[in-house]
C-alpha cells in the first residue's frame, strides 16, 4: 500500500510521461437513478475549490517534537492490461446534492490555504534544577497558548512525569493548528511533581520559556533551543485551564526571577495523512449517441465511496465536444480525494453527455478502486473506457521547504509622498503619536513579527519612495531608510521602525506615487537565487492612487518567473481600484501582451481592520491573516514550476553529553 505520513496542497500536474497503460473499463448501470453531487467536509481541513472543480485545496498539518526521518515516495505505475467494465444504457439521470458526515476523525470545511494541524511532540529540557533532597527532580511540562488578539494563557496540556531525572525526554506530543499568517505565542512551563495533585501549586516551579509556533518551525531544521527562566506572569496575563484546574503563577515555589534554569529544545514535524497525487487520463470507444443533430458531448465524474455507502464527489473531466471516443485529458488529484487514503475503497466513475441547459444524458457508469487502477486488472466488456496512464507521487508543501532550509526575506516599501499629510500634524498618516503607532507602523508590525520568524538573520533591507531626499534634494523613488545605499538592511522590525522614524525627520514628502522603483529593486535581489532557497516578500504600504501603473504592472509580469511575493497595504481613506487591479484574483495581471506566470500580489485596505467605539484599534492579527495567506500557495506555485524539490531536513545536531 501506498502511504505517506504528510498531507499536501493538490495542484493540478502534467499527465505522466511514458508509454501509456491500457486499462479499460465498462460502464455498469446504476442501481438507482440518482447521483450524488456533493460539498464533503474531509479529514485536515480539506475543502473544494467549487470555482474549479478539479482543484481540491488541503492544509498541511505540523509537529512539535522528535523529528521522524521523511522518506519521500515518487512512483510512476504504468502497467499493460485492459481494465474494461460494461457501459449500459440509461435514459434518465437526475443529480442530488448531498452533505455526507461520516467518518471517524474530526472534519472540518476549511477556506484558508495555509491552515495545518501541527503535532507538538516531545521536548527534551537539559540541565534542569534538582529540587529534590534526597533525589533528582521529577519534570512535567505544560504547554500554553494564547487565543488571537488576547494575552491571556490558556493551558493546553501536559506531557508525563519523568522520574529522577535533570534531562528528560518527554515522549507525549501535542497536536496543535499550525497556521503560517498568524502568531501563535507558545509558553513551557516545567515542574517538578512532587505528589499525584493535578495542582500545579503543589509542585516545585523549574522554568519556562516562550516562543512562537513559527519560530520553532522557521529555526534550521524546525529545532529551537531556548533557555529557561525564572520569568513570572505578568498581572492580569494569569493561566487558565480549559477543565478548570487552578495551575501556579510561573514563577511561585521558589525560585529567582530571571535565573537560568537549564533549557528547552523544541523541534517541530509536519504531519498529515497520503500526500501522494495521482495523475490520470482516460478515453472511451463507443459511446453512446444521445444527441439528435451529432454526436455526444462526453465527459466523467468521480465519486469517493463513505463509510455510509454513499458517494461524494471528488472530480469532474473536461467536456470533450461532438465524439464517440473521447481523449480527456490527463489530471491529477490528490489520492486522500480520490479514495480517503483507502486503497480499496469503492471509486464510481459515471459517463455523461453534456447539454446546454444542465439537464445532462446519463451515459452509464463503473466501479473500479485505487488500487484495481494502479495495479491495471484486466475485465473485457463491449462499451469501453480506458486508463491511458497512471502515475502516483508525492506532493511537497509549504513546509517541507521551509524544514529543508528555504529562508523568507522581507522587505518593506513605505510611501512618502505628501497626500499622506505633514508629519508634524495628527491628521498625517505619517504622524507619530506619542501614544500610539501611526497606521505605517501598525501595518508593518502585524506583518513583519509574523514573517520574521522565518528569516534567520533578521536583517530587512527597508526602502522609502516619494520623497526629496538629502543632501540635493532629488525626488526618489527608492532610498534606503537607513541611509546606508549600500546595505539598506535594518536589524529586527524595531530596527526597520527606527530607520521609518528617522526618515521622517531628514526627508521631504512629495510625490508622485511610484511602485515600479521598489518592486523591480527587490526582483534583482531575485533573480541572483533561483535555487528555491530564498523567497523574497515585499510588503509596500502606501496611501494613494499609483502613478506609474504600466510600469508597475510591467514589473509584477517580470517578477512573477521569480521567488517573489508583493504584499501591498492601503492605508487612508483613498480609493484603490487600481491595486484591486493588481491583485489579480479575478483577472490575471498582465503587460504588453504578457500575462503573469503567477499571481503574485496581495492587496488589503488597512481601514478594514479598524474598529470604532471606546479603545478602537487595528485588528493586527486579522490584517496579518489576509496579507499573509497566500504566502505559501504562492512559494509552493513557484517551486512547482520550477520542478524545484525541497531539500532533506539537516540532521539534529549530536548533544553535548551534560556535566
Amino acid at each position: 500500500m501506498l502511504t505517506n505520513t504528510l498531507l499536501c496542497t493538490p495542484i493540478h500536474g502534467s499527465p505522466a510521461h511514458g508509454p501509456p497503460t491500457c486499462v479499460s473499463h465498462a460502464l455498469h448501470p446504476s442501481p438507482c437513478p440518482g447521483a450524488h453531487l456533493a460539498v464533503h467536509t474531509l479529514p485536515r481541513t480539506l475543502s473544494h475549490n467549487w470555482a474549479q472543480p478539479d482543484t481540491w485545496l488541503c492544509t498541511p498539518t505540523c509537529v512539535l517534537g522528535h523529528i521522524w526521518p521523511h522518506k519521500g515516495y515518487t512512483q510512476s505505475q504504468a502497467q499493460p492490461g485492459a481494465h474494461t467494465h460494461t457501459l449500459t444504457h440509461s435514459h434518465s439521470h437526475s443529480h442530488t446534492h448531498t452533505h455526507t458526515h461520516t467518518h471517524t476523525h474530526t472534519h472540518t470545511l476549511s477556506h484558508s490555504h495555509s491552515h495545518s494541524h501541527t503535532l507538538t511532540s516531545c521536548y527534551p529540557p537539559r540541565q534542569l534544577l534538582d529540587r529534590d533532597t534526597f533525589s533528582k527532580s521529577d519534570p512535567l511540562c505544560v504547554l500554553y497558548t494564547q487565543r488571537p488578539g488576547s494575552h491571556q494563557w490558556r493551558e493546553f496540556g501536559r506531557t508525563e512525569v519523568i522520574d529522577n531525572s535533570l534531562n528528560p525526554d518527554f515522549l507525549r506530543k501535542f497536536v496543535l493548528d499550525y497556521c503560517f499568517e498568524e502568531r501563535q505565542n507558545l509558553r513551557f512551563d516545567l515542574y517538578d511533581v512532587d505528589s499525584k495533585s493535578p495542582d500545579l501549586s503543589k509542585h516545585d516551579f523549574l522554568g519556562q520559556a516562550f516562543c512562537t509556533l513559527g519560530e520553532i518551525v522557521g529555526s534550521a531544521g524546525s529545532r529551537l533551543e531556548k533557555p529557561l527562566t525564572m520569568r513570572p506572569c505578568r498581572m492580569g496575563t494569569a493561566s487558565t485551564h480549559p477543565r478548570g484546574r487552578r495551575p501556579a503563577p510561573a514563577a511561585s515555589n521558589g525560585g529567582i526571577p530571571g535565573k537560568k534554569c537549564g533549557t528547552i529544545i523544541l523541534l517541530a514535524e509536519e504531519l498529515g495523512n497520503c500526500r501522494d497525487v495521482a495523475t490520470l487520463q482516460f478515453c472511451a470507444n463507443k459511446l453512446d449517441k444521445k444527441d439528435f443533430f451529432g454526436k455526444s458531448d462526453p465527459f466523467m465524474v468521480f465519486y469517493r465511496s463513505n463509510e455510509d455507502g454513499t458517494f461524494t464527489i471528488c472530480h469532474k473531466t473536461e467536456v470533450v465536444r461532438n465524439t464517440l471516443n473521447p481523449v480527456w485529458a490527463a489530471f491529477a488529484i490528490p489520492v486522500r480525494a480520490l479514495c480517503n487514503g483507502d486503497h480499496d475503497r469503492a471509486i464510481k466513475v459515471e459517463v455523461y453527455d453534456w447539454d446546454r441547459d444542465g439537464s445532462h444524458d446519463f451515459i452509464g457508469e463503473f466501479t473500479t478502486s485505487y488500487r484495481e487502477l494502479a495495479r491495471g486488472q484486466s475485465h473485457f466488456n463491449v462499451y469501453e473506457v480506458t486508463l491511458l496512464s497512471f502515475a502516483v507521487e508525492a506532493e511537497h508543501t509549504f513546509l517541507d521547504y521551509i524544514r529543508g532550509g528555504t529562508q523568507l526575506n522581507f522587505t518593506v516599501a513605505i510611501d512618502f509622498t505628501a497626500s499622506n499629510g505633514n508629519p508634524s500634524q495628527p491628521t498625517s498618516l505619517h504622524y507619530l503619536s506619542p501614544f500610539q503607532l501611526n497606521a505605517y507602523s501598525l501595518a508593518l508590525r502585524a506583518v513583519g513579527d509574523i514573517i520574521q520568524d522565518y528569516d534567520s538573520d533578521k536583517m530587512f533591507p527597508a526602502l522609502g519612495f516619494g520623497a526629496k531626499v538629502p543632501p540635493d534634494g532629488h525626488v526618489s523613488h527608492e532610498f534606503p531608510l537607513n541611509g546606508d545605499a549600500s546595505n539598506p538592511a535594518c536589524r529586527g522590525i524595531a530596527g526597520v521602525l527606527e530607520a521609518y522614524q528617522r526618515s521622517l525627520r531628514r526627508v521631504q514628502l512629495y510625490g508622485p506615487t511610484n511602485f515600479a522603483p521598489v518592486v523591480n529593486h527587490v526582483a534583482r535581489s531575485a533573480a541572483t537565487v533561483l535555487d528555491g532557497s530564498q523567497y523574497f516578500v515585499l510588503l509596500i504600504i502606501t496611501d494613494g492612487v499609483i502613478s506609474d501603473m504600466a510600469q508597475t504592472k510591467e514589473a509584477i509580469v517580470n517578477a512573477a518567473k521569480l521567488p517573489m511575493s508583493i504584499i501591498i497595504v492601503g492605508v487612508g481613506q483613498a480609493e484603490f481600484d487600481a491595486m484591486v487591479e493588481l491583485d489579480g484574483d479575478d483577472i490575471r495581471i498582465s503587460s504588453r501582451g504578457k500575462v503573469a506566470e503567477r499571481d503574485i500580489v496581495q492587496f488589503v485596505p488597512f481601514r478594514d481592520y479598524m474598529s470604532g467605539g471606546p479603545g478602537a484599534g487595528l485588528s493586527m492579527a486579522g490584517l496579518a491573516r489576509e496579507v499573509l495567506a497566500e504566502i505559501p500557495d504562492q512559494l509552493l506555485s513557484y517551486m512547482k514550476a520550477r520542478g524545484i524539490k525541497p531539500p532533506p531536513v539537516p540532521p539534529i545536531p549530536p548533544e553535548t553529553p551534560p556535566p
